[in-house]
């Protein structure tokens, strides 16, 4: 019988991941000597190396991915044991880890915070900002508990509820303020200003604008809205920006260059902010509290009730 733990287990889990000692030993809150040290105990248990060590990085022996493979279930399985626990209680407590994309993160992130500690004063709320693509990857591996994502994913082995529905706005100079909001057409003409590939807020202004991904035009890309609302009050094109970061992201906009807002003709463009979890996990009847409070303190933000109906069960 092999005398390993789960606790070396995650700390395998952590060092294929990071593919580093110091980076994988300060995300295990364990000094690196003591991570290394579990680790070589591991491999001895196992009678074979689980990774390549070098210089500046560590990687994967092909018997290292194996294991990998199947841990990630293995792990997956014993934190659902956990929430199944959590679950029996009358309110939600304990760890949650909640992901957001970043074009929702700076603007509601405050009041979900607050609302969710009032609520359930014992959770321990770890919040993860990044990508759509890899929140999803990060809930199938179990590394996440939920995420709030603009739906749909249309993936099988998650649920999404939709929260609220929000449109986009114009951002162009402020010398341009009283000039007639460009249709579609017109604004295809014109020096659009979008997030950097891979933000799925690109992806949808530029379907609003009926624009191929891959055709070529005249534009810079940006990391954040913040710096696409930058760029407009310096004079370099217009962007598009959803409605709940109006407010945060054109008082970032220096006084002597404002930017000036504009709503399109109907049919506006607009996304649908959601949250999705894993159909298999045992919180669900908790999550949907949670997708409740912050449709509530979206509904709050927007300064309006939000379209999407409250949070309920999803479709089976």
């Amino acid at each position: 019988m092999l005398n390993v733990t789960l606790r070396q287990f995650r700390y395998f889990e952590a060092l294929a991941r990071h593919g580093h000692f110091g980076r994988a030993a300060e995300a295990s809150a364990i000094s690196q000597p003591a991570l290394s040290m579990q680790i070589r105990e591991l491999e001895a248990a196992l009678g074979t190396p689980l990774f390549e060590r070098g210089a500046r990085q560590v990687r994967l022996t092909p018997f290292g991915e194996a294991v990998a493979a199947r841990l990630r279930d293995i792990l997956r399985a014993v934190d659902e044991l956990g929430d199944l626990a959590r679950a029996e209680g009358a309110a939600l407590s304990g760890r949650l880890r909640l992901g957001v994309i970043p074009t929702v993160a700076p603007y509601l992130l405050p009041g979900i915070v607050a609302a969710l500690a009032q609520r359930f004063p014992g959770l321990d709320l770890h919040l993860r900002e990044t990508l759509t693509a890899r929140l999803i990857g990060e809930l199938h591996e179990g590394r996440l508990d939920a995420a709030l994502v603009a739906l749909p994913v249309s993936e099988p082995a998650l649920s999404e509820v939709p929260l609220f529905a929000e449109t986009f706005v114009l951002v162009r100079p402020g010398a341009d303020a009283r000039k007639p909001v460009p249709d579609r057409a017109a604004l295809r003409e014109m020096r659009l200003l979008l997030l950097e590939e891979g933000h799925c807020f690109r992806d949808q202004a530029l379907s609003f604008c009926n624009l191929a991904a891959s055709q070529p035009r005249e534009l810079l890309d940006g990391s954040s809205l913040s710096t696409l609302v930058q760029m407009v009050s310096a004079g370099i094109g217009v962007t598009l920006i959803p409605e709940m970061a109006v407010a945060v992201e054109t008082r970032a906009a220096p006084a002597s260059a404002p930017v000036a807002i504009a709503h399109f003709a109907a049919p506006q463009p607009s996304r649908t902010i959601g949250m999705i979890w894993r159909r298999t996990s045992p919180l669900a009847r908790q999550l949907l509290q949670v997708a409740e409070t912050v449709r509530e303190v979206a509904s709050e933000t927007l300064g309006r009730a939000t379209d999407a109906q409250p949070a309920a069960a999803p479709a089976a």
